[in-house]
């Protein structure tokens, strides 16, 4: 497993929409519209969540309003992305990468 560090962490995140297999019958949605912002909407959640990002070298940071903050990694392994939380525990599988907003947000 790889982690997925700087220009290519950016590569990954910037502009596109990540679906995200969590483990809970349907994908959570995370939009990075730029370097500084991104958007979610988690399974069975009423409302999308936006949130301020700060990209690191070997991740990213990001704080959700009204939610909980942390420092998260993208791995990487062939064919498969996986997001890492601030604990270390893989915790979801990205199922689709579609550049843009693809989730409308």
């Amino acid at each position: 497993m790889d982690i997925l560090t700087g220009k290519l962490l950016a590569v990954v995140m910037i502009g596109s929409t990540h679906y995200v297999d969590v483990g809970q019958g349907e994908d959570a949605v995370i939009y990075y519209p730029n370097e500084t912002v991104a958007h979610m909407q988690l399974p069975k959640a009423d409302a999308p969540l936006t949130g301020k990002v700060t990209l690191k070298d070997d991740g990213y940071y990001v704080k959700w309003d009204g939610g909980p903050e942390g420092f998260w990694k993208i791995s990487y392994v062939p064919g498969t992305f996986t997001y890492i939380n601030p604990e270390g525990e893989a915790v979801g599988t990205i199922t689709r990468l579609v550049p843009g907003n693809a989730a409308g947000f």
